[in-house]
Parts: C-alpha cells; sequence; structure tokens
C-alpha cells in the first residue's frame, strides 16, 4: 500500500532546482538514518513493556461504564486524539479512530483504545464526500458521540458536518458560524473587547500598504503580523514592526501573502509570559480546564493554576454559551494583567496533561464538575522532540535542565500499558511520511512528532 501511494505521489513531483533536491534529499535521508539507528532501543522498550503489560493484566481491574457509548475521534495522527482515545477507553467506552487518506500510516491505530479505524477524504478538497464517509462510519459503528480532533483548516468544516451528524449522534464541536467567528483571531479580538475582556490593539490587513502607511509613531508598543488563515510556518515568524527603517518595513511587508482572500492581523506586542490553555466546555460551562506556559513552537506541558486566566475564559464562555473545546493563547503583562491573544475551536494538545486524570470521559459525557490536571501529573513532553533538543545544548547547565525535564516528565505517547503506538508513529508513520517526501524530492521545515506530520512550506 505504501508504495502504491509514493507511485502515485511521484507524478505530481513539482519542478524543483537540483541544488534544492540535493539538499532536501540530504536531510531527509539523515533522519531517516538516525530515526533507524534509535530503532532498536525503542523496539526492545516496547517488546519489555509488552510482556509486562500481558503479565499483569489478569491483575487489573477492567473498567465498566454505566451507560458504554461509542465514541468517534478524529485526527487520528495527533497525539491529543491518543490521549482523549485512552480515556474514554479507561472509562469504559469503545473508540473508533478516523483520519485523512494521507495519514493512514498513523501508529495512534495500533494503540490498545483503539477498537476501529478508518480513513476519510480531506474535507477541504471534497467537503460532500468528508461528511458522507463520516456519516457512513457514525451509522455503521453506531456512534453515540463525535468528538473532532481537527487541524485549524478542517475545524470549520467539522462545523459543517454537524447539521447531518447530529441526526444519528452528538457532534461535540461548535456551528459553523461560532467556529469562524472563534478562528478568525480579528473577529475573536473584536467579540472580547465588546464583552469588556483585555485584548491587545489589533487591526485587520487586507494589503501591505495599510501597514507600509500606518503611522507608529503615536504607538506604545511594537506590532507583529500574522496570518488569519492558519500558517504553519509563518506562524513562528514575530518579526517586530515597525523594522529599523521604513525600506526595510515595506520589504518585509511586501514579502508576505497579504490580500483580500488571505487577510492578515496586525497585533500589538505586548512582552510578558505566554500561557495557553484547553478547555472543554457543555452550554457555556467549564468541564475540563488546563493551563500551561506556552512557546511559538510547543511541546512541553505543564499546568499552571492561574485563577485570573480561567475567570477570563470563563466570561467569555458564558457570554456565548458554546458547546465544544476552545484553546486560548494568552500573555500575562509586566504588570500581571492578562491579554488573550487568539483563540482557537478545537482540542490543544495541553489536554496531555490529563493523561492520568479519570475524569477526563465524563467532562465530555457527563455533566460533572469542573476538573484540571491532578496535582501529581507530570509535565509531558514529546521524547524525540527532546532529542532533537540536544543538537542545541551548548553548556552543562542546558543540559542538566534537560536531564532534569526528561526524569520529572512523562511522554505524551508512551505508555506502560500501551506501548506500540510510541512504536509505531516513529518507526512507521514519520519514515513513511518522509520516504514519500524523498521520492517527491520534497522538502521540509521540521518534524512534529506531537502532530505526527512533516511541516511543509504551504502544507497541511
Amino acid at each position: 500500500m505504501a508504495q502504491s501511494i509514493i507511485s502515485g505521489l511521484v507524478s505530481s513531483t513539482p519542478s524543483i532546482s537540483p541544488l534544492v533536491k540535493i539538499s532536501a534529499t540530504g536531510k531527509t535521508l539523515g533522519t531517516l538514518l538516525l530515526l533507524l539507528l534509535a530503532l532498536p532501543f525503542n523496539a526492545t522498550v516496547v517488546l519489555l513493556s509488552l510482556l509486562w503489560s500481558a503479565i499483569t493484566k489478569p491483575f487489573q481491574p477492567r473498567v465498566v461504564a454505566a451507560q458504554p457509548k461509542n465514541i468517534l475521534i478524529s485526527g487520528g495522527k495527533m497525539t491529543k486524539a491518543l490521549q482523549l482515545a485512552r480515556s474514554f477507553h479507561a472509562a469504559g467506552h469503545r473508540v473508533i479512530l478516523v483520519e485523512s487518506y494521507k495519514y493512514w500510516l498513523t501508529g495512534h491505530r495500533f494503540s490498545c483504545a483503539v477498537s476501529g479505524f478508518y480513513t476519510v477524504p480531506i474535507p477541504e478538497k471534497n467537503p460532500q464526500a468528508y461528511t458522507q464517509a463520516l456519516l457512513h462510519i457514525v451509522q455503521q459503528e453506531q456512534i453515540d458521540v463525535y468528538v473532532p480532533v481537527c487541524s485549524p483548516i478542517a475545524s470549520y468544516y467539522d462545523s459543517l458536518v454537524k447539521p447531518a451528524l447530529s441526526q444519528h449522534c452528538e457532534v461535540f464541536h461548535c456551528d459553523a458560524e461560532m467556529t469562524q467567528m472563534l478562528d478568525d483571531k480579528y473577529a475573536f479580538s473584536q467579540i472580547a473587547k465588546s464583552f469588556g475582556l483585555s485584548v491587545p490593539k489589533s487591526f485587520k490587513i487586507n494589503d501591505p500598504e495599510q501597514v507600509i502607511n500606518f503611522d507608529f509613531s503615536p504607538e506604545q508598543r511594537q506590532y507583529i503580523l500574522k496570518s488569519i488563515p492558519y500558517d504553519s510556518v509563518r506562524r513562528l515568524n514575530l518579526t517586530k514592526l515597525p523594522c529599523d527603517t521604513p525600506e526595510a518595513t515595506a520589504e518585509f511587508v511586501r514579502s508576505l501573502p497579504i490580500s483580500p482572500a488571505k487577510p492578515w492581523i496586525m497585533q500589538e506586542f505586548i512582552p510578558g509570559r505566554e500561557f495557553c490553555t484547553h478547555s472543554t466546555v457543555r452550554d457555556g460551562e467549564i468541564k475540563l480546564h488546563g493551563c500551561c506556559q506556552s512557546s511559538a513552537f510547543q511541546v512541553n506541558y505543564e499546568h499552571v493554576d492561574h485563577p485570573q486566566i480561567l475567570a477570563w475564559v470563563q466570561h467569555f464562555i458564558q457570554q456565548l454559551g458554546i458547546t465544544g473545546q476552545v484553546s486560548f493563547d494568552f500573555i500575562q503583562a509586566e504588570d500581571g494583567q492578562v491579554y488573550a491573544i487568539e483563540c482557537n475551536p478545537r482540542t490543544h494538545s495541553a489536554i496531555t496533561m490529563f493523561y492520568n486524570h479519570s475524569g477526563v470521559a465524563d467532562a465530555y459525557l457527563g455533566d460533572g464538575e469542573l476538573i484540571q490536571p491532578l496535582v501529581d501529573s507530570k509535565p509531558t513532553y514529546w521524547l524525540y522532540h527532546e532529542l532533537w533538543r540536544l543538537t542545541e545544548i551548548v553548556s552543562l547547565s542546558q543540559l542538566g535542565n534537560w536531564l532534569r525535564n526528561i526524569v520529572r516528565g512523562q511522554d505524551a505517547i508512551y505508555q506502560l500499558h500501551d506501548p506500540l503506538p510510541f512504536l509505531m508513529v516513529h518507526h512507521w508513520q514519520i519514515p513513511l511520511l518522509l520516504l514519500q517526501n524523498l521520492v517527491q524530492l520534497r522538502g521540509w521545515v521540521k518534524i512534529d512528532f506531537n502532530i505526527g506530520k512533516l511541516v511543509e512550506l504551504d502544507g497541511d
């Protein structure tokens, strides 16, 4: 099957310069070699875990839900989908996992928490086929609740399928109009501001000339530009405006794909501490909430008790009365004031902080009280991300901090009684994606083991 997919991709390989081809090929081959070297160690750990699990399984108590349900979870390549599958399974529910055709190779399908796996069309390419595929799965598997774990692009299409699927099961997701508003960084900031909540000063940009002609002189803070449509690469560019010269500002702004069809937001840059949150909400009431310090490329999660941020989220959610999953990015300024930077109406990877909490399923299905990560939960990380970081360590103190993070933390994918995803993500899913790119001579920016994909320019 892998060979047929790769063969099909060869014919669509774009024209690439020889130097870029050589660079991309060398990078990909080098990465495949490193993963191959790590395979024996990973396989040994997983094999020992499987043996231990087989020995101890007869002595493990089996949880049976009072009202067991069939749960459909999308986004099967992503760790957050695996975490939710494990949480529902641990509570006695049956889990079916789905993912787009491109990621049929996801290692999470091998989890003991997953009872079935399906692939579906890419929603943005064929929304009708996507809806029909989900509807077929819902009917065939007698699904009770659909929990989308969607990408930024797919979140809107999961809202579009809600009317069709809601005739057969509950869809735990916002309506289309709400999703569009929350996903629009500028629209979100304006609605939050109307609720009396703190957000950075923002301007919607449809043309580079709006920035070039903007008078920055009376502003107390600098600004940054962010694409309103999701951009997996440029979202990490935090160039401060204005630049050193008007010419530099104009050159930078004109290099960005700004247009009425792809608007950007020029947002006040507020120095301070960054936080990110995940909230599971029902009818405007928070049922599950996690908050942690954030960074541009987030791969570590440790819960932080932050009452001010929780109060902000509660007020916003109550005003809208929504049901679904919402994530926020915040900045806490030096004076202590918190500002919401943006909202994402979908599951956040911070859900991995609930890896040992038995109340996650009830938070999605029931009417229980608000839950947060347990006091004894460890910070979550992705081991292969951490190994990559070793190349950036230049001092013994940095090495000591790295070792402490590993010792005191918990890998987000590996579990003693469910170890196969740890092996299959790193030595099946990612290598096959790399091989596909190798055949196409395509480059990539980085590997996101958390999301389970290669981050590419103009990628998904």
